[in-house]
């Protein structure tokens, strides 16, 4: 039984890398040692647990089935350790996160540098990046996305919403005609964000909704750059709100129809049932949804 706890416990750790060797350098073992652990308990349970390919591990149905268990056995494991220890106080490890670049300037970066202070025994290994990263290819503890109509699951919590206003520069504003419906936005230049063009945007008045499907004058992966482009006057953009605070009180920035309402992003943590969901995790996940507001 002792050799199986072990193998399981290895069988985790491979997953969470999505190599073996990942595993085997925070185990402090060799590859072929990772890999012989893991024959071992497929040999004992007479079944395949992971898919092997030259690019990534994938689990199986069995694999999925043992990694649920195995994580509650882990995730006991460590509180009890913790609490007889006495470091409960003090937690520490290191949490590897994935998350769109444009959320290094939303309060989200504000509650990490909180949850830093708080907790100097955890190490942060932050991924900004537009490029969506999976999470157990990556090598990730867990992804913070953005999204429309996200919902809490075993694989995702809502963290926080992120408000959203359509904007223009000042001076583009006044070369335009007086705006007083959203339908007028037809013929205005957009500056999009690549995966938004298709979507389109709602606004909504009490019970009046319309939504616009503009077509892009300059479409962009990058947020920050959409932004930016609109600041510069090229045309309308609906951005995060904490993007352009600054700029619109400073009346540089116009935010347009402001008694329309476009409907909120939302944050959320999202993790496969594969992912890890250690106490780490869970401690992050707390602090960041009271810290801003979820």
């Amino acid at each position: 039984m002792i050799d199986q706890l072990r193998q399981m416990a290895i069988f985790a750790k491979t997953v969470d890398h999505g190599s073996f060797r990942g595993a085997a350098r925070e185990l402090g073992i060799s590859p072929s040692v990772v890999s012989h652990h893991l024959s071992k308990l497929e040999s004992h349970l007479g079944v395949t647990l992971l898919y092997r390919s030259t690019r990534k591990l994938s689990l199986t149905r069995e694999g999925e089935r043992l990694l649920v268990a195995t994580r509650n056995m882990l995730d006991a494991v460590e509180g009890e350790l913790l609490a007889i220890s006495g470091s409960a106080k003090q937690p520490s490890g290191e949490i590897r996160l994935t998350m769109p670049s444009v959320l290094a300037q939303s309060p989200l970066s504000n509650a990490l540098a909180a949850f830093a202070i708080e907790h100097p025994r955890i190490k942060l290994l932050l991924d900004y990046s537009d490029m969506r990263k999976e999470i157990i290819g990556g090598g990730f503890d867990l992804a913070i996305r953005m999204g429309v109509n996200a919902k809490n699951s075993i694989t995702s919590k809502i963290l926080f919403d992120i408000e959203r206003k359509l904007i223009c520069s000042s001076q583009y504003f006044n070369q335009r005609e007086k705006l007083n419906d959203p339908k007028q936005l037809k013929g205005w230049d957009w500056i999009l964000l690549s995966p938004a063009q298709s979507r389109g945007f709602s606004l909504e008045r009490g019970k009046h909704r319309v939504t616009l499907r503009p077509v892009g004058r300059i479409v962009s992966t990058d947020a920050r750059a959409v932004y930016e482009f609109a600041r510069a006057g090229v045309g309308v953009a609906a951005i995060p709100q904490f993007l352009a605070s600054d700029d619109i009180r400073a009346k540089n920035m116009v935010s347009l129809l402001p008694k329309w309402q476009l409907s909120p992003l939302q944050a959320f943590a999202e993790w496969p049932t594969n992912a890890p969901k250690h106490g780490l995790v869970k401690l992050l996940l707390e602090n960041i949804s009271a810290a801003c507001g979820g």
